[in-house]
């Protein structure tokens, strides 16, 4: 018996890689990653018969066992390290969804606290940009929240301050981190980040994981991490235990930073009128995508057709109606 990991063959597909268990005549799963490393992997079951015929194994691994016990299914590898893991039948937003998880994302999956439900910063229905080009962005469906989708210039979440963003947190996953810590990417978005008045990045998993990694030297990330951290002192690295604390992180983070730029637009005229405030530096928000506009034409009743370039007066309502 052996578990296979092929490529996804769909180019549509945000699974990019396809699971085959031999169990019940063969079960078959899209989903994102070859392992449950560094969080729980979704998986969407299909048909057998989406097995390719000619498939593009990514990873060819011996089972000593794998049986299916009530709502999960037990996966023992035959290897030494990354040998023991499940796929979990579950419920999630009151639909079925199935989670592969190994002990090490089960533990950090459940770190056994309940967030806070208060206001941060004491601010109703705080509005959060999310980057568009986000795949599997946080929700904040337990925060009071108001989420908009657009391009940001830099950074996975924002928020704007009078039409400009004022703050941006980068979200990484350990897996991330190390890989642009290492391919030199992670150097240009500090950079990047470092030009905002205010920008962190987070990370959806403890510092003492990096001293586990197996593939590199843990003192090089340390190194790296190190490095980097006093290089661009204005842009902290956030470790959040999973990613539940990392988006309540994010969250609290975003809504301070929004108060902040209000208290320092207000206060730096009464203290010094010639003194420009640093929010003032802050690029002005991206400009949403024809198709955000055309939606919000249709639902306030303007007149758009269905596809092609907007008119120009169409563009000033929407500007008009967000500024």
């Amino acid at each position: 018996m052996e578990l296979l990991i092929a490529s996804n063959p769909d180019p549509d597909s945000r699974l990019a890689y396809l699971l085959r268990l031999p169990i019940e005549g063969g079960l078959v799963f899209r989903t994102s990653g070859t392992w449950p490393r560094t969080k729980a992997l979704y998986c969407y079951p299909v048909s057998a018969d989406e097995w390719p015929d000619d498939p593009d194994i990514v990873e060819r691994a011996p089972l000593r066992s794998c049986r299916r016990r009530g709502a999960a299914i037990d996966v023992v590898l035959d290897r030494y390290r990354e040998n023991r893991s499940q796929l979990v039948f579950t419920k999630a937003r009151g639909r079925d969804a199935v989670f592969w998880q190994s002990p090490r994302t089960r533990k950090q999956a459940r770190p056994n606290l309940r967030t806070p439900s208060a206001r941060a910063a004491g601010i109703a229905d705080l509005e959060i940009i999310v980057d568009s080009r986000e795949h599997y962005a946080y929700r904040f469906s337990t925060q009071q929240v108001n989420v908009v989708k657009r391009t940001l210039p830099c950074g996975d979440y924002g928020t704007l301050v009078d039409g400009r963003l004022v703050a941006a947190v980068e979200r990484k996953s350990l897996g991330d981190l190390v890989t642009s810590l290492i391919n030199g990417t992670l150097r240009y978005a500090l950079g990047e980040l470092a030009a905002l008045p205010r920008a962190a990045v987070v990370v959806e998993d403890r510092y003492s994981e990096i001293f586990k990694l197996d593939r590199m030297r843990p003192a090089d990330v340390a190194d790296g991490l190190a490095e980097l951290q006093v290089r661009w002192s204005e842009v902290p690295i956030v470790f959040c235990e999973n990613r539940q604390l990392a988006e309540e992180w994010t969250y609290r983070y975003l809504a301070a930073a929004r108060q902040w730029a209000y208290t320092e637009r207000d206060a730096l005229p009464r203290i010094a009128p010639a003194a420009d405030s640093e929010t003032g530096d802050a690029p002005a928000a991206p400009e949403p995508s024809t198709a955000e506009v055309r939606a919000w034409a249709m639902d306030h009743g303007l007149p758009v057709s269905d596809r092609g370039r907007l008119r120009p007066e169409i563009w000033q309502a929407w500007r008009d109606a967000h500024r």
